[in-house]
């Protein structure tokens, strides 16, 4: 697991590369608190992400309440196939902003 940062007009853009998994969970967790409470507007971008357990679920949700809590917001983008099966069959799919593409998830905080 690897987690690329960068910053596209002030939008936090974290983009996951491998699986984001219970023997990565812990890691991508703290990459993503090192970076969150400088930015109100965070997109995680799951183009390079294989496959998502329970535990990157519980990351996702994490992150998604600690965002709130600071008034700002996360957005799902890039999901493949079996990523974007996930996210429906647990229904976050319903409760998180999941947008197909990174230039939607931008347009989106607009």
């Amino acid at each position: 697991m690897q987690v690329h940062v960068t910053t596209k007009n002030d939008i936090l853009v974290l983009s996951f590369e491998g699986s984001l998994d219970t023997g990565t969970a812990s890691f991508a967790e703290t990459e993503i608190n090192k970076h969150i409470n400088a930015h109100s507007k965070v997109i995680f971008n799951l183009n390079q992400t294989k496959f998502v357990s329970s535990a990157g679920l519980r990351v996702f949700l994490a992150t998604a309440k600690k965002m709130l809590g600071l008034g700002g917001s996360l957005k799902i983008c890039n999901a493949n196939e079996v990523v974007t099966e996930i996210l429906d069959m647990s229904g976050f799919s319903s409760i998180m902003d999941v947008q197909p593409d990174l230039d939607a998830a931008l347009a989106a905080f607009a």
